[in-house]
């Protein structure tokens, strides 16, 4: 007796079936994630890699905590909290106290993503809440604690020398006021703003500068990105439309003003934009679903981030344009939601 397949078979969407699944999309993420971290690791040395791993620690330390005693152990093996970990920590100046990296993981699982629901429910980026957190509740070791890069103008970039050097602000103790002596405290973005000086593209494009650990090299981010592209894991409207939206409106500006706006391929390559771009635009979930609010959401995140660079108080603001994008959101997919066959 042989089981002869159905000739009609009814069921309810979706009907195309690509075998995705969450560990995996996660897992491919981490991986694009991976070769950021190791020239984070070799610009700053052994202290992006111990900053990373206490912000990674802090988001599955607490999803361990909260929500496998509700799912089991699913919702910790799926990597979502150690992808977190992982873009909290990038997002972070090198020489930020550890304790402060672990509580940024912990409020970036529990107010960014637990709170809501767990995974697929939150409106706002869940490792840019957490820095969020950070930068308003530490501005100073937000905005201060920056690491010179290990290669000097005349030095190898093979070389080894204070790799393994641990800053004294990292070990600070919680509370405690971490000291910055030793550090630069001027980023590229940091120096165009404050003092008029334009750091070199060649800098910015390889990454030998101070800044955040993930943003540093523009042309690892770019090759990452379209890795991802490759395979399918980020819609490429988003990415484009950001970078396309700050082109356009970076030249206007600096046509219009250029004492006060920095040229636009400066402003395309320096700070998290391009991070920002590859790792938190392609948010499936808090980000639009629909192709035009993809678009819609590049362009607004975009305008917003070379208006408040140019005209605002920060150097860096990526990360608030991002979240206020993430809420406007609803809205986008609101208006852009296609009409319905037969509406």
């Amino acid at each position: 007796m042989t089981n002869t397949p159905p000739r009609l078979t009814i069921s309810t969407s979706p009907f195309v079936l690509e075998g995705a699944s969450t560990p995996d999309l996660m897992g491919k993420v981490i991986y694009a994630l991976l070769p950021v971290l190791l020239a984070a690791a070799w610009f700053f040395g052994v202290a992006a890699l111990l900053l990373v791993a206490t912000a990674c620690l802090g988001a599955m330390a607490t999803e361990w905590f909260f929500a496998t005693k509700r799912q089991g152990l699913g919702s910790l093996t799926d990597g979502s909290a150690l992808l977190t970990g992982l873009l909290l920590g990038l997002t972070l100046p090198p020489g930020l106290p550890l304790w402060m990296a672990f509580l940024g993981g912990f409020i970036a699982i529990a107010l960014g993503k637990l709170i809501w629901g767990g995974l697929g429910n939150n409106m706002f980026n869940p490792a840019l809440l957490g820095r969020a957190f950070l930068q308003a509740a530490f501005p100073e070791a937000m905005t201060k604690l920056w690491l010179v890069p290990r290669f000097g103008p005349e030095q190898s970039f093979f070389d080894f020398t204070g790799f393994f050097h641990v800053p004294d602000s990292l070990l600070a103790m919680p509370l405690m006021r971490a000291s910055a002596d030793g550090f630069s405290g001027a980023t590229p973005l940091g120096l165009a703003k404050f003092d008029g000086q334009i750091t070199e593209i060649s800098r910015v494009f390889l990454g030998n500068i101070s800044g955040s650990l993930g943003e540093t090299s523009a042309l690892l981010l770019l090759v990452c990105g379209a890795w991802l592209a490759w395979k399918r894991v980020l819609n490429w409207r988003g990415p484009l439309a950001t970078l396309l939206s700050v082109l356009v409106f970076g030249s206007l500006l600096h046509l219009i003003a250029p004492e006060s706006c920095p040229p636009p391929g400066f402003m395309l390559l320096s700070g998290g934009l391009l991070f920002g771009a590859v790792f938190m635009v392609t948010d499936p979930v808090t980000t639009p679903i629909t192709s035009t609010g993809l678009w819609i959401f590049g362009f607004g995140l975009g305008l917003l981030v070379v208006v408040i660079r140019v005209y605002g108080g920060l150097q860096e603001c990526v990360m608030f344009a991002i979240l206020f994008m993430n809420g406007l959101t609803p809205l986008i997919n609101r208006i852009t939601q296609p009409r319905q066959f037969g509406g």
